[in-house]
């Protein structure tokens, strides 16, 4: 079993940044791919920002050149900058990890962006 809990969610106004963290525990040997998920009110959950055990990453097109995932092997953590948020980006993020055939989910963490 792998435990994800987020952190670094809360309300900013348009413009403004955030950093989202992820801290992986349990067994979290090959751990390859970790990643962001977010779900806004009355929509489906979508894929944000993914990253590699090696450092490939993929963005979704809403967010590239706004969003950074990178992550600490040796620190099992995981992390998203978010920066030029928009009223848009208002959703749970959820930090997500795959090892195996398994995947992870943390609780999410809620951002809001705010006009």
């Amino acid at each position: 079993q792998v435990q994800l809990v987020e952190s670094g969610g809360g309300l900013v106004q348009a413009g403004g940044s955030l950093r989202l963290s992820c801290a992986a525990s349990g067994s979290t040997l090959s751990i390859n791919r970790m990643g962001w998920y977010r779900q806004a009110s009355g929509k489906q959950r979508e894929l944000v920002a993914a990253i590699s055990d090696v450092g490939m990453t993929n963005y979704a097109d809403s967010v590239k050149g706004r969003f950074t995932i990178f992550r600490e092997n040796d620190k099992n953590m995981v992390y998203l900058r978010m920066n030029s948020l928009k009223p848009e980006d208002t959703a749970v993020y959820y930090c997500t990890a795959s090892r195996s055939v398994y995947n992870y989910w943390g609780q999410g963490t809620q951002v809001t962006v705010s006009s």
